[in-house]
């Protein structure tokens, strides 16, 4: 069904009318295909996140791009509890998740284990998002840090990359769950939907 608009210099055109998806209609996995489903070659370090609500939002995320799994560290909060529930909304069920205590003991064993470390962060010498191509043939570990200090002197220590996202306001920085949307969205598109290439 399309409707007609009118606009203020006159012209018409024909909008499309949108009907919303019922939930039953969205074609989600259920957790056990999904727990099957290949995975975007993407493991998410959480640096000492404090915020219990994005750390819940971050399995959130990570659910939608089908990542490998969360590992987290320092202080950051650990399933199960409410706090967390109330933003990843089941999230904590599906996506694989460890907890390790210090930040680099989880770098080191990643990178035994052919990953590509790569912190989030503004630091000279990083490189804009939109710059960085991930190979197809290749695992990545992203770290994200804690939101008021980022990602710890200890963890920079030890990475291979860094990545900054480009930002045009007055802040100086994105929230920790925005920031995991954007980067996990762009590596979804360049790795599973070849975007950019």
């Amino acid at each position: 069904m399309y409707t007609s608009v009118k606009s203020e210099k006159g012209h018409i055109s024909l909008l499309q009318s949108m009907r919303k998806l019922k939930l039953d209609e969205l074609n989600r996995p259920d957790l056990e295909a999904y727990q099957e489903q290949e995975k975007l070659p993407v493991v998410v370090i959480l640096d000492h996140v404090r915020s219990l609500h994005n750390v819940g939002s971050v399995f959130r995320t990570a659910d939608g791009f089908s990542i490998e799994r969360v590992i987290l560290c320092g202080i950051t909060g650990r399933p199960p509890h409410r706090e967390i529930e109330k933003t990843a909304l089941g999230a904590t069920d599906s996506v694989e998740w460890i907890y390790v205590q210090d930040t680099a003991d989880a770098i080191k064993e990643l990178r035994d284990s052919g990953y590509i470390i790569i912190a989030l962060e503004q630091a000279e010498g990083s490189t804009m998002l939109h710059n960085f191509f991930p190979a197809q043939d290749q695992k990545y570990a992203l770290i994200l840090g804690n939101e008021v200090d980022g990602v710890s002197e200890e963890a920079m220590a030890l990475i291979d990359h860094c990545i900054e996202i480009p930002q045009f306001g007055t802040k100086h920085s994105f929230n920790v769950v925005i920031s995991a949307g954007i980067v996990l969205w762009d590596f979804c598109a360049k790795l599973r939907l070849n975007y950019g290439k």
